[in-house]
């Protein structure tokens, strides 16, 4: 009853709908990074490109939102642009949802936001940029993000370039980990840091291949450990940016923070546009491009985890399954 109730909120895009009656994987797409982590044209053109990706490789873009008092799942190129150009959009995440949907508001879904209305929708993989975590100085202020409690609790897979480099990544993986959180990698050891390739910290499990990732999530799962699943995947070489220079930049952003009393969920938008700002826009063109290769990572994955076989002495992969889009990108 309670479920019937939730699925009542949500509302499907025709091309959303049409996928799900062929059979066709989802992927969730947040829409906190449009209206708040990108500047205008360059969030909506992302955006498309993103979505066209995703439907490239075979699968179908569910870019989620909240519109008129409904979750929709999947969105039209006006609300898009709704969504990117107003600067009247509330950031969303499980606290806010009740008060956006109920006064029948815009809001952008953060990672927790979008987790939960991705998996009233059914979709089990999300792409996102990175996630957020236990910010910087935690000890005294106790800023953690609510995209680790959500990860705790909620059965979506996560793709993303690790965690923002803006935040304490030691402390983030401690936390998942204390939760139960699985946090795989792939391509690398070690969890990756957004603008930049390495954190130095080594993630849980290394899986390169994506029907090692899907039997394990399918695998997870079928025990009834509920909650998601962090696959980490590192930006590309040729569009990260030197360690060095963005911790040097991080810092002097949160010091920038600290003096004007930003704190918050305001924090990690100002911290997004200042870095920009002192890099000249180089931070920018590194947040498209990882994007964009979490897209092709997690369109593989759905595609992949849709084909993923059930069975009481495990999980099996049925290759022979496969759309040739699932392996396109290598």
């Amino acid at each position: 009853m309670v479920a019937d109730l939730a699925h009542s909120w949500l509302t499907f895009s025709t091309s959303v709908a049409a996928a799900k009656a062929a059979g066709r994987p989802l992927v969730a797409l947040e829409s906190s990074i449009i209206a708040h982590g990108m500047p205008y044209p360059e969030n909506i053109r992302t955006a498309r490109e993103v979505e066209d990706l995703i439907r490239l490789m075979g699968a179908e873009p569910a870019t989620i939102a909240l519109i008129g008092g409904r979750i929709h799942i999947g969105l039209s190129d006006d609300e898009l642009e709704l969504l990117g150009r107003s600067g009247q959009v509330q950031k969303v995440s499980r606290r806010d949802l009740p008060a956006v949907l109920a006064a029948g508001g815009i809001g952008a879904t953060t990672v927790a936001g979008t987790m939960i209305c991705a998996a009233l929708a059914g979709v089990e993989v999300f792409v996102t940029g990175g996630i957020g975590g236990v910010h910087r100085g935690a000890q005294e202020t106790f800023d953690i993000s609510a995209d680790l409690q959500e990860l705790a609790k909620t059965s979506v897979v996560v793709v993303c370039a690790g965690a923002k480099s803006i935040l304490d990544i030691g402390l983030t993986l401690e936390y998942l980990e204390t939760h139960g959180v699985p946090v795989l990698s792939c391509e690398q050891d070690n969890f990756a840091a957004f603008y930049t390739r390495d954190s130095g910290f080594r993630a849980d499990f290394r899986l390169d291949d994506v029907a090692d990732q899907a039997r394990f999530i399918r695998t997870k799962w079928d025990l009834g450990l509920e909650g998601g699943v962090l696959l980490s995947t590192p930006v590309p070489e040729a569009a990260a940016m030197p360690p060095e220079e963005i911790n040097a930049l991080t810092q002097q952003a949160l010091t920038e923070a600290s003096a004007q009393g930003i704190t918050g969920k305001a924090v990690t938008p100002f911290l997004l546009a200042r870095i920009q700002a002192l890099t000249g826009g180089r931070s920018l063109a590194t947040n498209i491009a990882l994007v964009k290769h979490n897209a092709e990572v997690g369109a593989r994955l759905a595609l992949t985890l849709a084909h993923v076989e059930r069975g009481p002495g495990g999980t099996r992969t049925n290759r022979n399954s496969w759309t040739d889009s699932a392996s396109r990108v290598r």
